[in-house]
């Protein structure tokens, strides 16, 4: 069945076998232009986005974040990941979003950024991660069910 016959032929041969590193090195991930890519989704809004070293300009879809996302708290959002990662000000991010509404897309996009921020830089990955920024927030909208007015918001009752 086996070829050892003892323990400590069993003990040696574990000794010599190869142990994998608990912390993998993180090699940068970056294009032929010196950028980093990635994939951001939020809801039914899903982001392309690309970060270069620069003076922390921000494109979304050919027009400047802040005419993009009017409102504060959109682009609060997007420089949420810069903010923890300690580098505001020093990437420049252009992104294509498309679907959902702009609370979607601005999250999808702040998905797309970390993940992006840590392909480039894979030091900032621990302060991304904690921060829960790498984590796609699955919850989406439930489907409309049939005999429901809505998901599960049934027709008003009447007795008579």
């Amino acid at each position: 069945m086996s070829d050892i016959k003892s323990l400590d032929e069993l003990k040696s041969v574990v000794a010599d076998a190869p142990v994998a590193e608990a912390a993998v090195a993180r090699e940068p991930v970056r294009d032929s232009l010196g950028r980093a890519y990635a994939t951001g989704k939020r809801k039914d809004a899903v982001a392309r986005v690309w970060i270069k070293p620069g003076s922390g300009k921000v494109t979304v879809n050919g027009k400047p974040m802040a005419e993009y996302f009017a409102r504060p708290v959109l682009q609060m959002i997007l420089r949420q990941p810069f903010t923890v990662a300690n580098v505001e000000g020093q990437f420049d991010v252009v992104a294509t979003v498309a679907g959902g509404g702009l609370s979607g897309q601005a999250g999808a996009v702040k998905h797309g950024i970390s993940k992006a921020l840590q392909l480039y830089e894979p030091a900032l990955r621990a302060a991304l991660k904690s921060a829960g920024f790498l984590t796609r927030d699955s919850r989406v909208v439930e489907r409309k069910k049939y005999g429901k007015a809505k998901a599960r918001r049934s027709f008003q009752f009447s007795k008579r």
